[in-house]
């Protein structure tokens, strides 16, 4: 029977409070890794008119300027022009960052403790998370997600190049997709709103965004007559970024993963060291499920990890191919547990997570970028020689 229905996703750009907030946060992460692989940290940022304020957890030996991170990572992001409230150089910063709490450090830490009941590094916090993969793109990701993030590239492109001088920081991009028996057909809509100068004019920012970024980032031969266009729907977007709106980190988890088109476990990443399995092992699963859809074992892989604070092996693994197996369900859970080690350890070890690349995920999804470990298809041939 034939099936037909437009899905939705949406991506946001750099100058977003919520991707100011987290870009500050991974970046203060990237330092403390950077001088002390060894680091914890929970960092958390909240933006707001002209005000910084940072809060969490840090146990490194690492030495850190937090200002002067804060304002490089604002500054890269570009919130430096002179009418901007928000400024680089003009920030106030609060620090309330204090030291992981030895409760926890305990139960992470490779050392037996009273009533932990072994020695091994356990898991930072209990929780699930899930990964996702399909055969829709290259990237091995839902379509409507893709072309969101394609969008939102480009607009940073074409602003940090100067092509056009009215592009600001903040942006939105979404993308409709037509589906028809289940497979990706048409783009239904696609709505951009992206901050701006003042004295452009709506229409030019219309005319530029549909023909330089929309046309040249979208595949043509997924557009038509009926596909439309949103261009900036409330007319005006001068004031934005954190002037306009308060911005926290962890909020874009949805942007960050798969666009609601695959589950997720409700953890954020942005901040959070590796010991913290709410980013590892989301990381992990999506790196199980890719390999087994590259390996032809699916065109479709979710994956579901969940895990106890402080206790080494994950409490459940559960695989839904969503019928689209090539082998049993039962066979896939069996050789991906073979291949696979789902400990923190081993994930941290596997994946080499305890060095500086995580400012690299911060914007435009965590997943889909080939320069990121847990985007590699790897162990094709092992979970292949496993079925």
């Amino acid at each position: 029977m034939s099936t037909s229905f437009v899905f939705s996703s949406e991506s946001v750009g750099e100058g977003h409070p919520d991707k100011v907030a987290d870009f500050i946060s991974d970046s203060i992460l990237d330092t403390c890794l950077e001088q002390d692989p060894n680091s914890r940290v929970a960092c958390e940022t909240l933006v707001k008119s002209n005000h910084v304020v940072l809060a969490g957890e840090i146990s490194t030996t690492a030495t850190i300027n937090y200002e002067t991170i804060v304002r490089e990572a604002i500054r890269e992001i570009g919130y430096i022009h002179d009418d901007d409230i928000f400024h680089a150089d003009k920030v106030f910063i609060s620090n309330l960052i204090t030291r992981q709490s030895p409760d926890i450090a305990q139960g992470v830490d490779a050392r037996e403790a009273a009533g932990k009941g072994h020695g091994e590094q356990g898991a930072g916090d209990q929780g699930l998370m899930f990964g996702y993969a399909c055969n829709e793109t290259p990237e091995m990701m839902p379509t409507a997600i893709i072309y969101a993030h394609r969008l939102g590239r480009e607009l940073t492109k074409l602003r940090k190049s100067r092509v056009v001088e009215w592009l600001r920081p903040d942006a939105k991009s979404q993308v409709s997709i037509r589906y028809e028996n289940d497979r990706p057909v048409r783009v239904e809509n696609v709505v951009i709103s992206t901050q701006h100068s003042s004295h452009v004019e709506h229409a030019a920012i219309r005319e530029f965004l549909i023909e330089h970024v929309i046309k040249k980032v979208l595949p043509a031969d997924m557009m038509d007559e009926r596909t439309e266009f949103l261009i900036n729907p409330t007319g005006r977007f001068v004031i934005g970024g954190p002037e306009g709106d308060c911005g926290l980190t962890g909020r874009k988890i949805i942007v960050d993963t798969y666009g609601g088109w695959g589950r997720h476990g409700g953890g954020a990443f942005s901040g959070k060291d590796p010991t913290k399995v709410d980013r590892s092992a989301a990381y992990m699963c999506r790196w199980v499920a890719k390999n087994v859809v590259a390996a032809g074992l699916a065109d479709i892989c979710e994956l579901q990890v969940a895990y106890a604070i402080g206790h080494p092996q994950p409490v459940s693994i559960w695989i839904d191919a969503m019928g689209t197996a090539k082998v049993p369900e039962e066979k896939i859970v069996k050789a991906v547990r073979e291949v696979f080690s789902f400990k923190p350890a081993d994930i941290i070890k596997s994946l080499d997570l305890q060095r500086p690349i995580y400012r690299r995920s911060t914007n435009y999804g965590h997943f889909g970028k080939d320069d990121l470990p847990w985007e590699q298809t790897n162990k094709v041939d092992e979970l292949r020689a496993c079925i």
